[in-house]
């Protein structure tokens, strides 16, 4: 109910206002039951902006940082994020992934939406990334269809950084369900997740028309780190 109050009497108008977002596809999102939207990542405001369009609830996994801080920010924050139907989950690998992956499903099984990022974190400079194989594994195990969905010029809005958005209007493209159930039983096959990931990335660059890179983006970002970070003198 929060989450309903927060998202039409709130968050909807005023973003709906302010940048006017255009869309896509819309009809390709079903009514009812499962699915998954994978989308692009460009902005903190992604996950906002999708599920403002969307007359459904719509879940997005979301780092577990975002639910820990102190003091009245991070109260704001914890608020923000369950408001805007966001769940906590722990990047960290391992059983952490596993925990993310159960959470999903868990979302799935109730027979509603699940935003999912298969690049894994925001892009650092607009370009789409290679994608993570977890996505491709939720959807084999769960058996929804999966939607991709392209976000447009929301990094120019919330740029890596600001803390005040820019005031502009932004695009959704929202494609046709994919289907892979020719895979039904091969989820624990690494080749077929590779193949299933790469086939979902390669629906986002056509939607989207982004520069692809075949590298993971928390490898650039790390690398960017390492070249930034300054070198002390012995």
């Amino acid at each position: 109910m929060f989450y309903f109050l927060a998202k039409w009497l709130v968050v909807s108008p005023v973003l709906r206002t302010l940048f006017r977002p255009w869309v896509i596809g819309l009809e390709n999102i079903p009514t009812s039951g499962a699915a998954i939207l994978a989308s692009n990542h460009l902005s903190f405001s992604d996950s906002v902006f999708l599920p403002v369009i969307v007359d459904r609830h719509v879940s997005f996994l979301a780092k577990s940082d975002y639910f820990t801080g102190k003091g009245v920010k991070g109260a704001l924050t914890r608020l923000f994020f369950n408001a805007s139907g966001q769940l906590p989950i722990d990047r960290s690998g391992g059983k952490a992934s596993e925990a993310s992956l159960n959470t999903g499903l868990g979302v799935l099984s109730k027979g509603e939406l699940l935003g999912i990022y298969p690049e894994g974190t925001r892009s650092p400079d607009g370009k789409l990334y290679r994608g993570r194989t977890g996505v491709a594994r939720m959807v084999l195990e769960a058996h929804v269809p999966i939607i991709p969905v392209a976000m447009i010029d929301t990094e120019k809005v919330m740029p890596i950084g600001s803390k005040i958005p820019k005031i502009m209007r932004i695009g959704i493209i929202i494609g046709k369900p994919l289907d892979f159930s020719r895979f039904e039983g091969l989820e624990s096959d690494r080749f077929i997740l590779r193949s299933v990931t790469d086939e979902i990335m390669y629906e986002l660059h056509r939607l989207g028309g982004q520069e692809y890179a075949d590298v993971y983006a928390t490898s650039v970002k790390e690398k960017r780190a390492r070249v930034a970070r300054p070198v002390s003198s012995s």
